[in-house]
């Protein structure tokens, strides 16, 4: 499951990949936009800077940007720098796999119907831009049907 912190953060990108290309916007105006705690905010943007994702300037004039375009920024690779892997379960994870003490990997269905969850959410996101999910529509059943086709 996304985390508050997934969450927040991906609203955080989509408001920056609104912003006007080269502008700053101040952590305060993302914060009350989009309903965010500033505190956890400016934690989360820390995150996403030392990942690369935005860019910051202290002062004044200052606040954060898009480091790249958001057509560059995959959903997935957001997700894991702030949530982890995808994996519901740790032997299921491709980038941080663990194995499981109770049970057998070979024969295990759990971990097979796992794999498979896991498969299905990489494929979603990892094939999703910042640009493609700003720009959705809101339809939540064509986006549905899309992928259930």
């Amino acid at each position: 499951m996304l985390t508050k912190k997934g969450k927040y953060g991906l609203k955080a990108l989509i408001h920056l990949s609104q912003m006007p290309e080269g502008q700053l916007a101040f952590v305060n105006d993302i914060a009350t936009t989009n309903n965010i705690p500033k505190k956890f905010l400016d934690a989360i943007l820390g995150e996403l800077r030392n990942a690369g994702f935005v860019q910051s300037r202290k002062g004044k004039d200052g606040g954060y940007r898009l480091s790249r375009s958001p057509a560059e920024i995959k959903i997935g690779h957001v997700v894991r720098v702030l949530d982890g892997p995808l994996a519901p379960i740790p032997c299921a994870s491709h980038t941080q796999y663990q194995r499981c003490e109770d049970c057998d990997e070979a024969t295990c269905q759990v971990r097979h119907m796992m794999l498979e969850v896991r498969h299905a959410i990489a494929s979603v996101l990892d094939n999703r831009s910042l640009a493609e999910m700003r720009d959705a529509a809101n339809d939540d059943v064509a986006a549905l049907l899309k992928y259930h086709a």
